[in-house]
């Protein structure tokens, strides 16, 4: 909507699930100044941004609540989170289960009071007169000129504080007095008042959690909680909630004995056991098979590298804190003690993107050989905070299933849709098909490149995405530093959402190489570079299949496929010839000649969801045939052997989801 004349947000929109909009592009409060010929656009609370916004606002009540009871309490920071919030707090004990009972009493008073967010533009000296007796947003205001420099100052979470251009304050404003009940320092925007918030929120945990991240800081409490448009949803959230404990991969992995973290190698770092290795290699091996028949070349490249390539790509500058440490090497003293040779720094990789420059890069290339696309399963490793460590999902040392496609200008498009289609078709093959994209664009204040660059690659990424016919919400500032992106949000069994798939377009790293190719004309041209990762990383991409499943994977993915179980001793020679046949077809297969009862044999194998178990006795061996017994407890009986072998063997080659 365009607007005529000067007004604000609820001069134009009516409509009460509303909750914030985009001014030209800038996400800003209802209350917000629209002038005469700017475009809004309405922002609604089931939304992304609009679920953001919601549980940024519950976070703030939950902290006005908690210094209502406790006063001394002083403020960390509040940010919203998948699915959720949570806030930081100082405070002399840790909060029990009788305290937060307390704190959502506090915060129902407050909500139905309906007290109004108001935003104020502050100054640097008037923010710290303001929060004097708050030593964390102090020390946030200290940092508010480093956001966005990449040097680990602050992070995401942080800067939903002091992001942006200017420091600002909202007011938590009593709508009978006017009066100003509770402040905080944030960048918002938030909801109208405290009574959108309405009776779909809860607070779900406390936590100790370090300050900033960091284990050299202050130890914290934290306040964990969800919030949702309404009570329905806040219900079958929790539902939700309770099937993934039940699903939850470390839980699973431990039972089918697929993975662990020895604390001798140290955090998020992951070995894969028999059973995980064979998921893992049968993940790998589809995700070839589609790469060698969409036209890419397989590539490796080592996993460390003198720091002057990252300083090149750009990582260290933008990257930094999530690399770790650098090794220094190469530096030779002699018999006395003085250095012959200086040293260097190398570093280890957490990216694969510079490496398949430099393969591009090696000789000269034509416009013939584009698209030119390069993939690799690469492993990476990044430092992450150990309080960001979870599982499989959020690891030190995973490998990516990354690639990177080189073009010229015009094929652009074309080969973003085709890479577009490999995602999507990929990803159904692993049994995922509910889909939507989401669109990330600049942050100004993370990234380089000319202005027409971007916005060239945003409308191109936008005209993909709309033409896929897929819906397409925004995420405005998510883009990495070099370049826009679509991501494919992908749903699971029980209805969470998962990131994916990525395609990137990136106009920078071509630049920072020095990359060219022979066009047709003669001339040298640089090509466009396209990051594509399909699986994320084959660690959460395995942790995400396996809550899917509930570790019941299809047939083709399961360790074991089939399990032979004799009724009696007597029958195992039996059994153990069809065992065999299946083996020489390919077929993971396994006798249980343990002593054993047959029904806890049963169990057992069930347990380990085996998505088939042959059972043979007497009569099975009299007329040749085997009884098949499936997850779900079901049984078929008499079932000829050719036929059994045929029913499994199909399964596998088709990926059915048995």
């Amino acid at each position: 909507m365009t607007a005529t004349e000067t007004t604000t947000g609820f001069g134009l929109f009516s409509d009460r699930k509303i909750v914030a909009m985009y001014v030209n592009g800038d996400l800003l409060d209802l209350a917000a100044t629209v002038e005469a010929g700017q475009t809004a656009e309405p922002v609604l609370i089931s939304s992304p941004a609009g679920l953001s916004i919601l549980r940024h606002s519950a976070a703030h009540v939950a902290a006005q609540a908690v210094q209502s009871i406790n006063p001394e309490a002083k403020l960390g920071i509040g940010p919203p989170i998948t699915d959720g919030f949570y806030y930081d707090f100082d405070v002399d004990t840790p909060f029990t289960p009788e305290d937060l009972k307390a704190i959502d009493k506090a915060m129902a008073a407050i909500i139905k009071q309906g007290q109004r967010f108001q935003r104020r533009v502050v100054t640097e000296d008037e923010a710290r007169a303001e929060l004097s007796n708050e030593p964390y947003k102090l020390e946030l205001i200290g940092l508010k000129g480093h956001v966005g420099e990449g040097d680990g100052s602050t992070d995401d979470n942080e800067s939903v504080e002091v992001g942006g251009a200017e420091l600002t304050i909202y007011d938590n404003v009593d709508p009978k007095t006017g009066e100003t009940v509770w402040k905080d320092l944030c960048r918002g925007p938030h909801l109208p008042n405290t009574r959108m918030i309405g009776n779909g929120y809860a607070l779900t945990r406390s936590a100790a959690a370090y300050w900033r991240g960091s284990e050299k800081n202050k130890q914290l409490q934290r306040v964990y909680g969800t919030a949702w448009p309404t009570k329905e949803e806040l219900r079958a959230y929790q539902s939700r909630l309770e099937e993934a404990a039940k699903r939850d991969h470390r839980k699973l992995g431990a039972e089918l004995d697929l993975f662990s973290f020895p604390e001798e190698i140290g955090s998020g770092l992951a070995v894969f056991h028999p059973k995980g290795g064979i998921i893992r290699a049968e993940i790998e091996d589809y995700m070839r098979q589609r790469l060698r028949a969409n036209g890419y070349e397989l590539v490796n490249s080592p996993h460390i590298t003198k720091g002057a390539l990252f300083e090149t790509s750009g990582h260290l500058q933008w990257y930094r804190e999530g690399m770790f440490p650098p090794m220094h090497l190469d530096e030779e003293v002699d018999a006395d003690g003085h250095v012959t040779k200086q040293g260097q720094d190398y570093y280890l990789k957490p990216m694969n993107c510079p490496f398949h420059n430099l393969i591009f890069r090696a000789r000269g290339r034509s416009y013939r050989e584009l698209p030119l696309r390069l993939a690799e399963f690469g492993t990476v490793y990044r430092y992450e905070k150990s309080g960001t460590l979870q599982g499989l999902t959020r690891v030190r040392g995973l490998t990516q299933d990354d690639a990177h496609i080189y073009v010229t200008p015009e094929q652009v498009k074309d080969e973003v849709a085709s890479q577009l289609e490999f995602v999507l078709e990929t990803l159904r093959g692993y049994g995922l098909t509910d889909f939507y994209l989401e669109l990330s664009t600049r942050n100004p204040e993370k990234s380089v490149g000319a202005d027409e660059l971007w916005e060239q690659a945003t409308e191109t990424l936008r005209e993909v995405a709309v033409a896929s016919g897929l819906d397409l919400v925004p995420d405005p500032g998510g883009a990495a530093f070099y370049g826009p992106k679509i991501s494919v949000q992908a749903r699971d069994a029980i209805g969470r959402t998962w990131q994916l798939s990525t395609v990137q377009l990136d106009f920078n790293q071509p630049d920072r190489f020095d990359l060219e190719y022979t066009a047709a004309d003669g001339s040298h041209q640089q090509p466009v570079m396209i990051h594509r990762a399909l699986l994320g990383s084959i660690e959460r991409f395995f942790a995400i299949l396996l809550e899917h499943y509930a570790g019941a994977f299809p047939v083709w993915l399961s360790p074991v496929q089939v399990m032979g179980i004799p009724v009696a001793e007597e029958y195992q020679e039996y059994l153990a010839g069809i065992i065999d046949q299946l083996k020489v077809l390919g077929v993971r297969a396994e006798l249980d000649t343990s002593s054993d009862r047959m029904p806890k044999k049963i169990r057992t194998h069930t347990l380990q969801k085996i998505p088939f178990q042959l059972i043979a006795g007497e009569e099975d061996r009299a007329n040749g045939a085997v009884s098949f017994r499936f997850r779900d407890g079901h049984q078929e009986n008499g079932i000829p052997i050719a036929e059994a072998i045929e029913r499994i063997t199909s399964a596998i080659a088709t990926k059915a989801q048995v």
